[in-house]
Formats: C-alpha cells, sequence, structure tokens
C-alpha cells in the first residue's frame, strides 16, 4: 500500500475518503479552493493545498495545479472521488504518466465507456440488453427524426457524452423531437464540448436499478448487489436503497452476471456501477450507462455487503486482494441513503447560503457523511449536495423506521434543505410498499 494519498475532489466524498486513508495509516493530503478553505475536509487532512479560486475550472478541474500539489506535497497516489476530473480519461493517463497511482479505472476503460452511443454497442457485443436506440449519433435533425420513426415514440434524447441525469429530454412526437433534439445538442455542446446525440426508446414506466462492480487487481471482475435509484428530480437521484424492492432473487442473478459482463468486456479495474433501467411491467431490464468511479450512493452497499469500497479502490490501485471473499457475496439487511441537498423541498431549486445550526442525528444504524458544520456556508459554485444520510435495519421496514427518526432529529439552519421532502416521502404509501418508479417525486408535487 503507498504511504500517501492526495484526494482530488471537496466536501463529503473528500472528508469521506480522507477518512479512510487515514485509517490505513496513508497519508492524506487535500486539495481545496479559497472558497472552501474553511470546510472540515481541508481540516481533516494531514496536509491542504490550496489549487485556485472557487471557480472550478482553475480549482477542482485545474489539472496541472492539482499535479503541483502531488509533487510538492510527495504524494503517491490520486483519488479523484465523483464529478470534477473523475472520469476525465486524459487526466488518469497525465497522473500515471507522472508516476502516480491512480485510483480509479484504466483510461482506456474510461474512454470507452465514457460515449454512451459507444457504450451502448460495447454492451450489446458482449451481450448485456441494451433498449432499443441508435448505434451512432445522429447527424441531424433529419436522421434523428428517422431514427425516432424506427424505434418508436415515445423516445429519449440524450447527449452521447453526457451523464448524472444531464443532457436529456423526452419526446412523445416529431414535434417535440425537433425541440427537444436542438435543446439537447445545444446543452450537450456548451457544457461537455461535443453535441453528439442519440435516441433511445423511452419508457413511461420504468425504475432504475444499478449494480455495484469492482475490478479486482488479479483480472476477476465481482457484482457487490444492486441499488435502487427510482426517486429522482430532473433525472437526478434523491434517494437509493439496496437491495432493491424490486428485484428478486431470479432477477437480481441475471442483473449481476450482465454488470460483471460489462466489466469484463473493457477490462475493468476499481469500482464503477452499471447502470440499467427496469421495465416493472414486465421484468426486462436495458444497459443504461457505466460511471467510471466511485458512486455517490456507495454507503447503502458498504452497510448490505460489510466492505469499505474506498479501501477496496485503494487495494486494487496497490495491486492487493480485496478484504473480502469473492465467491462468498451475499447481502445482509437493508440500507438507504437520503441526499440532504441545499435546495427548496418543493421546487428543488437551490438555495445556498451560511449554516448557523448543524446537528446531526446519532444512533444505531446511523450514519452520516456531510461536509459541513456550523459555522460554514455552501457556496453557489458547487453542487448542493450538504450531507448524505444512510440508514441501515435488518429489514427494509427497520430501515425505514430508522429514517424517520433521523431525519426528525437533523438539524439544519440557514440554507434551504430538502429534509422535509425526505419525511413526505417517508410517510408516502407508494415509497413505503416499495412498487414506486421514477415518476414516484412528480406524482407527489
Amino acid at each position: 500500500m503507498f504511504e500517501s494519498l492526495l484526494v482530488a475532489n471537496r466536501g463529503e466524498i473528500a472528508r469521506r475518503i480522507i477518512r479512510t486513508a487515514k485509517r490505513l495509516g496513508i497519508r492524506a493530503i487535500a486539495v481545496h479552493s479559497e472558497a472552501d478553505a474553511g470546510l472540515p475536509f481541508v481540516t481533516e487532512a494531514d496536509h491542504a493545498v490550496c489549487v485556485g479560486p472557487a471557480n472550478p475550472a482553475l480549482s477542482y478541474r485545474n489539472v496541472e495545479a492539482i499535479l503541483a500539489a502531488a509533487k510538492d506535497t510527495g504524494a503517491q497516489a490520486i483519488h479523484p472521488g465523483y464529478g470534477f476530473l473523475s472520469e476525465n480519461a486524459d487526466f488518469a493517463r497525465t497522473v500515471e504518466a507522472s508516476g502516480l497511482t491512480w485510483v480509479g479505472p484504466g483510461a482506456d476503460a474510461i474512454t470507452a465507456m465514457g460515449d454512451k452511443i459507444n457504450a451502448r454497442n460495447l454492451m450489446a457485443a458482449a451481450g448485456v440488453p441494451v433498449a432499443p436506440g441508435t448505434t451512432e449519433p445522429a447527424a441531424d435533425l433529419d436522421a434523428a427524426v428517422a431514427a425516432a420513426a424506427e424505434i418508436g415514440y415515445p423516445v429519449m434524447v440524450k447527449a452521447a457524452a453526457g451523464g448524472g441525469g444531464m443532457g436529456m429530454g423526452v419526446a412523445t412526437d416529431e414535434a417535440g423531437l425537433r425541440t427537444e433534439y436542438d435543446k439537447v445538442r445545444s446543452f450537450a455542446e456548451r457544457m461537455f464540448g461535443d453535441g453528439s446525440v442519440l435516441i433511445e426508446r423511452y419508457f413511461p414506466r420504468v425504475r432504475h436499478v444499478e449494480v455495484q462492480i469492482l475490478g479486482l487487481a488479479d483480472g476477476r471482475v465481482v457484482a457487490l448487489g444492486e441499488r435502487e435509484c427510482s426517486v429522482q428530480r430532473r433525472n437526478q437521484k434523491l434517494v437509493e436503497e439496496s437491495p432493491s424492492p424490486a428485484v428478486s432473487p431470479e432477477l437480481r442473478s441475471r442483473f449481476l452476471a450482465a454488470a460483471v459482463r460489462a466489466g469484463e468486456a473493457v477490462n475493468y479495474r476499481n469500482a464503477g456501477t452499471v447502470e440499467c433501467l427496469l421495465d416493472p411491467t414486465t421484468g426486462e431490464f436495458f444497459f443504461l450507462e457505466m460511471n467510471t468511479r466511485l458512486q455517490v450512493e456507495h454507503p447503502v452497499t458498504e452497510y448490505v455487503y460489510g466492505v469499505d469500497l474506498v479501501e477496496e479502490q485503494l487495494r486494487v490501485a496497490a495491486g492487493l486482494a480485496p478484504t473480502f471473499d469473492p465467491d462468498s457475496l451475499a447481502p445482509r439487511g437493508h440500507a438507504i441513503e437520503l441526499r440532504i441537498n441545499a435546495e427548496d423541498p418543493k421546487r428543488f431549486l437551490p438555495g445556498p447560503g451560511a449554516i448557523t445550526t448543524w446537528n446531526e442525528p446519532a444512533g444505531e444504524g446511523v450514519r452520516v457523511d456531510s461536509g459541513y458544520v456550523a459555522g460554514n456556508t455552501v457556496t453557489p459554485f458547487y453542487d448542493s449536495l450538504m450531507a448524505k444520510l444512510i440508514v441501515s435495519g435488518a429489514t427494509r421496514d427497520e430501515a425505514v423506521e430508522r429514517a424517520r427518526a433521523a431525519v426528525a432529529q437533523f438539524e439544519i439552519a440557514g440554507p434551504k434543505n430538502n429534509l422535509p421532502f425526505f419525511a413526505e416521502l417517508l410517510e408516502n404509501p407508494e415509497f413505503l410498499s416499495g412498487d414506486y418508479d421514477t415518476g414516484i417525486v412528480s406524482r407527489m408535487r
């Protein structure tokens, strides 16, 4: 195992990676923007370096500044967390070319799965189910219209280089397609520097289920169960749970086998997630995308499978065997994660501000991965995520009860927050039944 690790991220995920690094006796180095100088991850690191102003392009995405910080502090490895540079293949290559260890999948795997159309084609060739859709970018509006006619409406219009629920639109007819195509293409060019657009079948009622995979140092790919991610607003996740209440043992077996094939198809190493859409009526599932990094929602898998995924990432990067037996993986109990965001609980619009009160819940089966404490300020420069409230129990019902109590105990004053939404969700009959889909939030509003 290496002796020093630079964490190229911020907030709760930086704090969470630092915690595991220090437990393993690894010197933890933080990089931060000027705006984040007072956040807990900076003070909890063994060493911290300011890499630029608040603008992420000049700090957390500033490759030269991050590599200079690694060199100046004697870092041996870099963990990118999620977001920012985590799925940037050029950054991964540059890190390794600099003689440092990259804690993540190889650059070739990142490249292969970063383009949604290429990823779909690779998965289809590997025998992973994919939804009907284009096998190459729709070059222009006429091509998109022709593709949609062949696939059948409604269709999803997606940025080929997108991710995180961004760069997507739904069209129910040709007029809608013409509007969404221009909108998505313009957004993709602006946000991702790539205006390529793909067209896929859209499923009006669908569940979002993903599988955690880990490519081991010995070349094997293993799956650590599935996560249900169907509670979403604007195609972005708010709640995750594991196991999925929609997945039977037989369906789980098919999900996990498909996810392993997906990882093997690109010689995957380290942690990654294979995201799928599940048709709750037919039980069919289709590959959506692969996230070549650690996911925000990884803690629910940690609870159910009894592993520290960050430690496993570090072990793979160092060429070491996992701490668990890959042949004896089985879920135990149930876990739910709630994303505590600085946003209006009704319209989900960002609501940054100074934190005057921050009291976290505690108790059996309760974990809080937070990026802030009282006295900090949630700025408008970054994602609105303030903390993740994770609860676990022997059963889903017990986990829900603990979630209710923890939400009631969590006190935040200053910025707007979505705790009232979670209090409402945890009493919602549809959610409590486990028979819900990605439209649940819109039906609550």
